[in-house]
């Protein structure tokens, strides 16, 4: 199986040559000229999730678009607040700076701000096997970070569709159930566009189609792109829980437990939401758990050194001592996690875990983005960040073929925006898939390395300082 997923992260590090065409089968379009006149977008967004709806809104925004017409396809019903419900949400996102700033060029993180999130302002991450940790901290005590609740993202999104709702279209409940890619020269009996056909029996074409319908995309697998993935012997276990005494609760907490990571993210200055990465088994026991015995596992989980061993403890804290030495300011103070009192009633739930990435991001009049084109283990917390850095680096693009009176659905900007996104979307993927492979482990060699390395990466704020600038973009 290590074999396999070395094998599999070697091929992304792969560099892909340009492409003239589409590798899927080309279907032949002259069915669909032949039925009734069709409505033509210039772009048609495919899931209207999170980085669907970002994708669609920032496009809607765009001055340049201003005489396009855009279309965005959701399955499910159309998400907004009227005000926010006591309780919160047991999915959340942890949002960049550089996220918070695409969702603020066209005006969606006022609607966040106005209905509820916290910001943090320090990471700490230690080690369950040795005393090692890191933290990540800005010296002007700028917000590192925000965790969001997916629903309040959502539900600003919605509002800025609204605002443009004479540019976008957006179709709730309905479902696209296949597409005919256009030939990369048409004649005149077939269509140069992609034709949709979705499951109410209407059908759509579009100069350019945005597949944003998650990890299991049927934009992807229909346009027949492979997909590099693995899945985790992991399942995350999410919960909303309340501390034991009020906080500035501003530090995002992460444990790595040789089952797995354990992070807990701040939600307001009494509540907390969990995400506990540990195995298929362990997960459905801590599902089945009553109460008492939950929250103690997760107090256990980030206070108990039962994993320690003399020997590590030893050897780290003479390299601790050694770094000192050389390094006397190099070293940030430890803080101790806050003490988990409940859980909320209900907030309890599991999704297995997994790696992936698509070999292509684009072809012709098709570009891949969010979780359809790549998935990463929620340990680094970038996996709506990826998303939206897609959605940044293509709108981009598009905004100049768009002011350059260029086709949209060209090859030419579109391979643009795969090379820079694959360049940064890649190194996030195997680090991350490394850092996960690193503390699965209590070797004691291993773990006597990681020690070592965390304790001298804490050491050096040139490099965390360039930990904390890749994973704010």
């Amino acid at each position: 199986m290590a074999a396999a997923r070395g094998q599999a992260l070697s091929l992304l590090w792969a560099r892909l040559r340009p492409r003239p065409g589409p590798r899927a089968p080309l279907r032949a379009a002259a069915a669909a000229a032949a039925a009734p006149a069709q409505p033509l977008y210039d772009v048609v967004v495919s899931g209207g999730g999170m980085v669907g709806s970002a994708m669609a809104a920032a496009l809607g925004h765009d001055i340049h678009f201003h005489d396009k017409k855009i279309a965005l396809l959701e399955a499910g019903p159309r998400k907004e607040y009227d005000h926010m419900p006591d309780s919160y949400s047991n999915r959340v996102s942890s949002i960049s700076p550089g996220s918070a700033t695409l969702l603020s060029s066209f005006g969606a993180w006022d609607h966040v701000c106005s209905l509820r999130l916290k910001p943090f302002r320090r990471m700490q991450v230690w080690d369950a096997c040795s005393e090692a940790m890191i933290i990540f901290e800005k010296d002007d005590l700028d917000d590192m970070g925000y965790i969001v609740e997916n629903d309040v993202i959502m539900s600003a999104l919605t509002k800025q569709l609204d605002a443009v709702a004479d540019r976008v279209e957006v179709f709730y409940r309905s479902r696209a159930v296949g597409y005919t890619w256009p030939l990369p020269s048409h004649s005149c009996d077939t269509s140069p566009w992609v034709q949709i056909q979705l499951a109410d029996g209407r059908r759509l074409q579009t100069k350019l189609l945005i597949g944003a319908d998650g990890h299991n995309s049927v934009v992807r697998k229909e346009a027949e792109i492979k997909n590099i993935e693995h899945q985790y012997d992991q399942s995350a276990v999410v919960a909303t829980l309340h501390l034991s005494e009020a906080t500035d609760n501003n530090v995002a907490w992460q444990r790595f437990l040789p089952t797995g990571p354990i992070a807990l993210l701040p939600l307001s200055d009494t509540a907390s939401s969990l995400v506990w990465s540990t195995s298929h088994e362990h997960a459905s026991e801590l599902l089945a758990m009553d109460e008492e015995s939950f929250v103690d596992s997760i107090n256990s989980a980030f206070w108990s050194n039962i994993n320690h061993s003399d020997f590590i403890d030893t050897a780290g804290a003479m390299f601790r001592s050694a770094i000192s030495l050389l390094k006397p300011s190099g070293t940030a103070v430890r803080q101790l996690p806050p003490s988990v009192a409940k859980v909320d009633p209900e907030s309890r739930a599991m999704f297995p875990l997994g790696m992936g990435h698509a070999t292509e991001y684009v072809q012709h009049r098709l570009a891949l983005i969010g979780d359809a084109a790549h998935r990463v283990h929620p340990l680094a917390g970038q996996g709506v960040n990826l998303g939206f850095g897609d959605i940044a680096c293509l709108a981009h693009h598009l905004s100049a073929a768009a002011f350059n009176g260029s086709d949209l659905g060209s090859l030419k900007h579109l391979l643009k925006f795969e090379t820079e996104r694959q360049r940064h979307n890649v190194s996030l993927i195997a680090a991350t898939d490394l850092l996960k492979r690193l503390y699965s482990t209590r070797l004691a060699p291993l773990v006597l390395l990681r020690t070592w390395g965390l304790q001298a990466t804490n050491a050096l704020p040139p490099v965390k300082e360039q930990i904390m600038a890749f994973a704010s973009k």
